[in-house]
């Protein structure tokens, strides 16, 4: 059998490389085989038939690529710049080649601070959280299970009042605002999620209004931030919204945002709204669906 190369594919077929690579890799082309880091495609095979993307969400696309193990997908690009990015937010030193590195190969260079590193192992197992469950509704279970997974085998795990997937044993605050005191968070946490949930439509607006009356309450003694930006990305999700990440270049726009929010939601709305572009220029860029 004669066999050609994925740029003699992509001009026989008018499509882009990238797109020949994406059906290789799906299976969606028979006969093809790949030799090395190389796609051999029979001379002989047909162009294959566009799928009906608006079929297909991105939770599916992810689900899928998660499920296939796929090396550098959206899926692969979603790990990596939702962790990178989160975390740095709340201060990690870890590049983000060091963040891509923890992903793709298990193992870090360099001198580095391990609970950065533990946190983004399990930043990683959070993400895959939030693709598993993203067709359940927000639960107290789950967000506990979301801290659990982030903080486990850290430092902080090995304090006696630090409560490792359990709300807060001692007040805190943050951005120098008081927060709810820790005999109220069970409360005040189910009155949230009740409330959220019994909204029969979500928007935007919705989602990040939650976000922004959870990092209110600071139901955990760290990991608030992680943890509450995990669950709006889940809730994106679920409620087929466009996704955001809030990149660390933007952190100081995103607490303005946060602090403004009940009498300027604008703010905060624009910026996530840019977020929700540049995932769709991801998105696009892969090939996968509709710009």
């Amino acid at each position: 059998m004669e066999y050609i190369s994925v740029a003699e594919a992509a001009k026989k077929w008018e499509i882009s490389e990238r797109s020949v690579r994406n059906y290789c890799a799906c299976g969606r082309i028979p006969g093809a085989v790949l030799n090395g880091k190389t796609w051999q495609i029979p001379e002989n095979a047909e162009k294959p038939a566009r799928l009906n993307k608006k079929a297909r969400t991105l939770l599916e696309i992810l689900q899928e690529e998660k499920s296939m193990n796929l090396s550098g997908g959206i899926y692969h690009k979603i790990q990596i710049e939702l962790t990178y990015n989160s975390n740095h937010i709340e201060g990690s030193r870890l590049t983000y080649d060091q963040t891509r590195y923890i992903f793709e190969t298990n193992t870090v260079e360099g001198t580095v601070n391990v609970d950065d590193v533990v946190e983004t192992a399990n930043h990683f197992r959070c993400v895959d959280m939030v693709i598993d469950n993203a067709n359940y509704p927000i639960s107290e279970a789950f967000v506990k299970e979301l801290h659990r997974t982030l903080k486990n085998g850290t430092s902080d795990s090995r304090k006696d009042w630090f409560a490792v997937g359990e709300y807060k044993k001692m007040a805190n605050e943050v951005g120098g605002h008081e927060t709810t005191a820790p005999k109220d968070v069970p409360i005040r946490m189910r009155q949230l999620i009740a409330e959220y949930n019994s909204k029969p439509q979500k928007s935007l607006e919705d989602i990040l209004d939650f976000h922004y009356r959870f990092e209110k309450i600071h139901p955990f003694q760290d990991g608030n931030g992680r943890v509450g930006r995990l669950i709006m990305f889940k809730e994106c999700l679920r409620c087929g919204v466009m996704p955001f990440i809030i990149g660390d270049e933007m952190k100081m726009f995103y607490y303005k945002g946060l602090e403004e929010w009940e009498h300027r939601r604008e703010r905060l709305l624009k910026l996530c709204e840019q977020g929700q572009e540049e995932m769709r220029e991801w998105v696009g860029r892969f090939g996968l669906v509709d710009r």
